[in-house]
């Protein structure tokens, strides 16, 4: 008969890919954000995507002249050519999936957008937009958290904040508890999958922990965190409408997202991360790879969730993006500028924002890079306020003097 310890539980809880922080709030939290408010997706592209190739301003000359064999051509019926957004940007052809939500009002695209930090370190740059605090790290905590703590929502559920995947994304350090999961579909316990199995765990684990000390509660709260989760049926989750996720890191991790909005645990904030993007060389087969999991993921996301979409936002960010000129390699260097994408019920869709600097040699930022012509915090603010129901900017992103809005997302009622 196997004994159950105290370091045989911690041991356990660890395998059921859900890393608690070190304590929660009582469990018997009230219900769901107000229907007013957004669930918030946020999609970091790590490596530095190149925004020029994903939102091709095919419409710019010096696009080509500066991409001689990576330009994407310019829309027309033959395959792998951009598809035209507005006669002057095209999509990547691999992101045909986007299209069909771009046309339905409900994508739209900020080019030109990025941080007003110039750094070319991943990870200073990826450092400074978590904080949201270009230039500064004088804050610990990350915007998003922030934002959670500047808004009381009455909602105390442990899996207000989800980071999906290894750990919680820095966007989330701040006083309101996130946790990161692993996986909801693989969650178990050392194997304890049954009713009877998670109840003859918890009894033992209340034998374990029968005091009032720290250790204690945060142990049995823990445990309650993860049974917690298993209401939502692991495993069992079937999307809807017909959606199919790619069999891909990100694809599963949105599928995740998708059973916690629907399992209604409280779920506010999801961040889910994306790496590979940081195209050196050969960026051409890389770069359409992508892209094509990026737009089946999210088109798929979309669908799963089309009688929920009116209250989800998604927002696509990336440290910085790349030099305009090609280089030798096939690929491209770090650079500056570069593109977001938002997606929801409440985004004012079907075009692309922005004031679009030029790609002319005297219209580049330093040493060859795409300028920056919005914040993107002036995005994330529009959102925070307006789909999220959270005016307090001056809290969500101290120091930042934002201009006005750009309209693209639509105030809640």
């Amino acid at each position: 008969m196997t004994v159950l310890t105290r370091r045989s539980f911690f041991r356990a809880a660890g395998l059921a890919g859900l890393a608690l922080p070190g304590w929660f709030p009582r469990l018997a939290f009230s219900a769901t954000p107000s229907p007013q408010r957004d669930v918030l997706v946020a999609v970091f592209l790590r490596g530095a995507a190149d925004g020029l190739n994903i939102v091709v301003p095919f419409g710019d000359r010096d696009y080509y002249a500066n991409r001689p064999t990576l330009g994407i051509g310019e829309p027309s019926a033959t395959a792998g050519t951009a598809l035209d957004l507005d006669g002057f940007f095209g999509l990547h052809p691999a992101l045909a999936p986007l299209k069909e939500l771009y046309d339905d009002k409900a994508l739209a695209a900020v080019h030109a957008a990025g941080s007003p930090d110039d750094t070319h370190s991943h990870f200073t740059a990826m450092d400074f937009m978590e904080r949201g605090t270009p230039g500064s790290k004088s804050l610990t905590t990350g915007w998003i958290g922030r934002h959670l703590a500047s808004l009381d929502t009455g909602n105390e559920s442990p899996f207000r904040a989800v980071g999906i995947g290894h750990g919680v994304p820095a966007s989330l350090r701040g006083p309101v508890p996130a946790a990161a999961l692993k996986s909801i579909a693989d969650f178990h316990l050392k194997g304890l999958r049954s009713a009877a199995e998670l109840s003859s765990f918890q009894t033992s684990l209340s034998n374990l922990y029968p005091g009032g000390d720290f250790l204690d509660t945060q142990a049995r709260q823990t445990f309650d965190a993860v049974a917690l989760l298993a209401t939502a049926n692991p495993g069992a989750y079937q999307p809807q409408n017909g959606a199919q996720y790619p069999d891909s890191d990100f694809g599963q991790a949105l599928q995740q997202v998708a059973q916690l909005v629907r399992s209604d645990l409280g779920l506010e904030v999801a961040c889910v991360d994306v790496g590979g993007w940081d195209t050196h060389a050969a960026e051409e087969g890389t770069l359409a790879g992508l892209l094509a999991d990026l737009g089946a993921g999210l088109h798929a996301f979309y669908a799963d969730l089309a009688d929920r979409m009116a209250h989800i936002t998604v927002v696509t960010m990336s440290e910085f993006g790349r030099r305009v000129k090609e280089n030798a390699s096939g690929g491209t260097d770090h650079g500056h500028g570069n593109c977001m994408f938002l997606l929801g019920g409440g985004v004012a869709g079907g075009k692309v924002y922005g004031t679009w600097p030029g790609l002319a040699a005297g219209q580049l930022y330093g040493p060859g890079d795409l300028a920056v012509t919005t914040d993107f915090r002036t995005v994330l603010a529009e959102i925070v306020d307006h789909r999220l129901g959270n005016p307090k900017i001056a809290e969500v992103f101290p120091g930042f003097e934002r201009p006005a809005y750009l309209a693209l997302a639509r105030q809640s009622v």
